[in-house]
């Protein structure tokens, strides 16, 4: 009875974190802060291991956290010397006189730097370039734009480090990018394939109107898509672009991620050194860090210690038991269980917070003998990455892509169109998901 109270207490402080992500003109990790010490205090009265500070260092993935950190400098140094803007002018240079060309190089390509950086900072790059360059060719924004969006949000199944969530389950498994392109690679060149040609009949090739009126020169493109910012520097462009091969080259052959992480952001500050109040350029770490955004890695400690007070009290072995029950020992009905049931609960809430708490279930999971490793976690992977794509407001590079689409009055991109043709995009990945589980899992 003791432990069912706990139980219920402990879930309903962590559900009171979900429903807070949901308002978001309040401060998350306030109120998050408020629900850890509630369901730390609880648990502490009846378990003394949880009065503990060690408990909860321990329950944190450090490795995580730290890897984050890096990947946000990383980041940081990219966004201020606009390597990937200045990719996304070039496309529009190169390829302006095949405009469905353009299409496909935009979608790729846009997809492709989405499995490096988060989606978002892809949104907010290549949605004005892609509107500014639109209007300059006389043709309609709207299917580019779709096309960019839907296509990032497959992005995250390629590599270990497309997502937050992708970093948390690699680090707990051991995989590096090999698994994942081993594993996934197959899923994620099929459905980005299908996905861009399904696009281009049901959108491009109704919104494609070719200018008739003029030809526009490489110069003048040139010059419209830069906007009000100024074009980088050749050499300090092609310098980024080899630190971003040895950060994929470090993720291949360093099996800890931090580590590869953390060397990587460093050989990206020396590369990127900054001007001092001299005039002298100089290197700083501490430049990047102040600009970090950390609300995202407060979130993760506190969701870290949350899921370590739920598997203490019996709750996470309760669910586990539940699922292993329903599977009835079927590795595809136990991959399909976990696919729907974290697609669906990315779709309604935060696809961190389900992440987190599955962890510890599919850990237990992989461990029973009847079980193995590779149709489980591809189905866990999938599931918390395709869920949240079936409403717009479930990732924010969709939120991003409209509300950049309103600012510049693009009438043909509603709220409406992108629920719609978004929505039937996730339910397809989904079930491609399913039948690309089913080969697996008889190959296995």
């Amino acid at each position: 009875m003791t432990n069912l109270f706990l139980q219920i207490v402990v879930l309903a402080c962590f559900i009171g974190v979900v429903i807070v992500l949901f308002f978001e003109e309040q401060d998350y990790i306030y109120f998050t802060f408020i629900f850890i010490v509630l369901a730390g205090i609880f648990t502490a009265l009846f378990i003394p291991e949880a009065g503990s500070l060690s408990f909860y260092i321990d329950n944190i993935e450090w490795e995580v956290i730290v890897f984050l950190i890096a990947m946000f400098i990383i980041v940081e140094v990219l966004k201020e010397n606009k390597v990937f803007n200045e990719i996304a002018r070039l496309i529009v240079v190169k390829y302006h006189n095949n405009l469905r060309k353009m299409f496909y190089i935009l979608c790729v390509v846009s997809t492709l730097m989405a499995t490096i950086i988060e989606d978002l900072s892809i949104a907010m790059i290549f949605a004005p370039i892609i509107i500014v360059a639109s209007r300059k060719l006389n043709i309609k924004p709207a299917a580019y734009l779709l096309g960019m969006t839907i296509c990032i949000n497959i992005a995250a199944t390629l590599t270990p480090f497309g997502s937050a969530q992708n970093i948390l389950i690699a680090n707990e498994f051991g995989l590096d990018i090999l698994w994942f392109l081993i594993n996934l690679g197959p899923y994620f060149i099929l459905s980005l394939g299908l996905t861009l040609l399904f696009l281009d009949k049901l959108s491009l090739k109704k919104d494609l109107e070719y200018c008739s009126s003029q030809v526009c020169s490489d110069e003048e493109i040139a010059e419209e898509v830069l906007l009000d910012q100024p074009n980088i520097e050749k050499k300090k462009f092609i310098i980024n672009l080899v630190c971003l091969g040895i950060l994929i080259i470090l993720l291949i052959f360093i099996p800890e991620l931090y580590l590869a992480g953390l060397i990587s952001a460093l050989i990206f500050v020396l590369a990127n050194p900054v001007k001092n109040e001299r005039g002298k350029s100089t290197v700083s770490l501490s430049k990047y860090l102040s600009n970090v955004d950390y609300k995202l890695i407060y979130f993760f400690i506190c969701l870290f210690i949350f899921v370590g007070l739920l598997e203490i009290n019996g709750t996470i072995a309760f669910i586990e038991q539940i699922i292993e029950n329903i599977s009835a020992e079927s590795e595809f009905i136990l991959a399909l269980i976990i696919l729907i049931t974290t697609s669906v609960l990315s779709g309604l809430i935060d696809n961190t917070p389900v992440t987190i708490m599955f962890i510890p279930i599919v850990r237990v999971l992989f461990n029973l003998p009847e079980f193995y490793l590779g149709p489980i976690v591809v189905a866990f992977i999938l599931g918390i990455n395709l869920g949240g794509n079936f409403l717009p407001q479930g990732t924010a590079a969709d939120m991003m892509t409209l509300e950049i689409s309103r600012a510049n009055k693009v009438q043909d991109l509603s709220y409406k169109r992108l629920f719609r043709v978004g929505g039937l995009f996730a339910l397809f990945h989904v079930l491609l998901g399913i039948g690309y589980l089913a080969v697996l899992v008889f190959l296995f």
